[in-house]
């Protein structure tokens, strides 16, 4: 069984479980993946927290021990800034705890040329934190848009798919999709779990996995726990 430690926030792992039926859709419901959703959103807020380090990794490790307990295989979080505490964590449970950013570097190895630039729309704290640097520096070029963009345009459309107003998120996303292409990224990760939904509000499915620019890591780890699941 497949745990996921969700609530960070609540959307994105719906998101998250979403993706995984969509990869299943049209088998038979007893083929489909089992796997258990542990809605953890008393988990306190990661950007706000990060000097409180410790009582965000209490949570994250409190709620992985309830997904370890109930006999899940391995665990995946779809909240990039949480991977800031991913290896502490993964030192205190039994279980594999799957890095996002990690498999995220790997896809983009095999998809891009060293030293190309890619881009990264994501949380500030997740930027602060450099989850994604740590794998990416050694190879590529890591481009984030200027703090103007970041503020109006980035975080806005976080905070607008957090409030469920996809629309506007999609609408006010658009300047920094704009500043990463104009500056020649090959590729844009979507790294805050919430940016798939506000990129991909009015574009099905289908055209989400066939996107040549952009990178979301939620489906990267739906189709890699699947695969996961399937050699258990």
């Amino acid at each position: 069984m497949i745990g996921i430690l969700g609530g960070m926030g609540t959307q994105a792992g719906l998101d998250f479980c979403n993706k995984l039926a969509k990869l299943n859709a049209g088998k038979l419901d007893q083929q489909y993946p089992m796997f258990l959703l542990y809605n953890k959103s008393n988990t306190p807020k990661r950007p706000e927290n990060l000097k409180k380090y410790y009582n965000v990794l209490k949570a994250l490790v409190e709620g992985c021990k309830m997904l370890e307990k109930n006999k899940c295989k391995f665990i995946v979080m779809p909240c990039n800034t949480a991977h800031y505490w991913q290896e502490d964590i993964q030192k205190k449970i039994k279980i594999p705890l799957i890095s996002m950013p990690k498999e995220v570097y790997k896809h983009t190895k095999k998809t891009c040329k060293k030293n190309s630039k890619i881009g990264i729309l994501c949380t500030e704290a997740t930027l602060k934190t450099k989850v994604y640097n740590k794998y990416f520096d050694k190879d590529f070029n890591l481009i984030s848009p200027e703090k103007l963009i970041q503020k109006n345009s980035v975080n806005k459309s976080i905070k607008f798919v957090k409030m469920g107003k996809i629309k506007e998120a999609e609408k006010v996303i658009r300047p920094a999709v704009k500043y990463l292409i104009k500056n020649k990224c090959k590729k844009i990760i979507l790294g805050c779990t919430e940016l798939p939904i506000a990129i991909f509000a009015y574009k099905s499915f289908k055209k989400i996995k066939k996107s040549k620019v952009f990178i979301d890591p939620n489906l990267l780890l739906a189709e890699v726990s699947l695969k996961k699941y399937k050699n258990l």
